[in-house]
């Protein structure tokens, strides 16, 4: 018999789960269309019989102890999704304890970014870390700060949002409504758009043989490799804005480290060095040389659920250690 939580990771097309042991190492799971399910409730219905079969198919004996969400927009203190742009469900959405009504264990949800931060912590290379800061580069731009060895989460719930701070006023249109918010600039999606721009306004690219529809992180990634010099000032161009951003997020948290995941960071040193150098150049002095900025320690293809399943399994150990 082995304890398990389940570590559900919920994106806009793709919710991900799998059953975690106390170790952070995923036994089985599995996954399911987020954007095929019209409202929360078939949605529910579809995630509970897949995850009864993949518990029912795995060799062994799992005793489900608690359940772990990371979602967007999720509110730890209340259990809430709310109000998700990405997602079909409308309005505020109280999945923890949907969760818990249908599993009959406990579950308890954060933003996504927060449950990478809880990974890193519990299974990843920031185990024995009391401060550092989780920045996922994906389609936008997550943070979860962890202050004391606690995440940070304000007096709502919703403390963190590195991406969403404004960078550049009037700047891009970004997703929440406002304009130049940090991730707009530094995803792969503010990478793409750097060189849609240029291409606009008639740089010379191999980028520009493709539609500008097609044009995604990867083939950038791609043409930076060969040399060309559009794919190659846009990384420059993007890690600068990262650079500058983390050194002032460093003056309120003074992290010892900053690790860095998501898809755009598979960009190595493209994306590092104009990141670590804008860094050092935009840090206070009294920081200098003090902060770290590596690469996430976890397994990419499994992180997101394991840092839901690390939710869980900390405050599991909240519990225990509260009776």
């Amino acid at each position: 018999m082995t304890d398990v939580t389940i570590g559900i990771d919920i994106g806009g097309t793709t919710t991900d789960f799998s059953f975690v042991d106390r170790n952070g190492v995923c036994l089985t799971g599995g996954s399911i269309r987020t954007d095929a399910h019209d409202g929360i409730e078939p949605y529910l219905d579809d995630l509970i019989r897949q995850l009864t079969v993949v518990r029912s198919s795995y060799d062994g004996k799992l005793v489900v102890v608690g359940c772990g969400i990371g979602a967007p927009n999720a509110n730890y203190f209340t259990g809430t999704v709310e109000h998700a742009p990405n997602l079909t469900w409308k309005g505020v959405v109280p999945l923890a304890q949907l969760l818990t009504d249908q599993l009959g264990v406990p579950a308890v949800l954060t933003n996504d970014a927060n449950a990478a931060a809880l990974g890193e912590l519990l299974f990843g290379g920031a185990q024995g870390l009391t401060d550092f800061v989780l920045v996922t580069l994906g389609t936008g731009l997550g943070t979860g700060f962890v202050t004391g060895g606690n995440l940070l989460y304000g007096h709502d719930g919703f403390a963190g949002e590195l991406g969403h701070t404004i960078v550049e006023p009037g700047g891009r249109e970004c997703g929440c409504g406002r304009r130049g918010c940090l991730e707009t600039y530094v995803s792969v999606t503010g990478l793409v758009r750097t060189v849609k721009l240029a291409l606009d306004e008639g740089q010379g690219s191999v980028l520009a043989e493709q539609s500008r529809e097609s044009l995604s992180g990867e083939a950038i990634h791609k043409a930076a490799l060969a040399g060309d010099a559009l794919a190659l000032e846009a990384f420059q161009f993007t890690g600068k804005w990262l650079g500058f951003a983390l050194a002032n997020a460093v003056a309120i948290t003074s992290p010892s480290d900053i690790i860095l995941f998501g898809g755009l960071v598979a960009a190595g040193d493209l994306l590092l060095e104009p990141t670590r150098a804008a860094f050092e150049a935009g840090l206070l002095n009294i920081y200098s040389g003090k902060v770290r900025i590596r690469v996430s320690g976890l397994k990419g293809s499994e992180a997101a659920v394991q840092g839901a399943a690390a939710l869980s399994w900390k405050e599991l150990e909240l519990d225990r250690d509260g009776d």
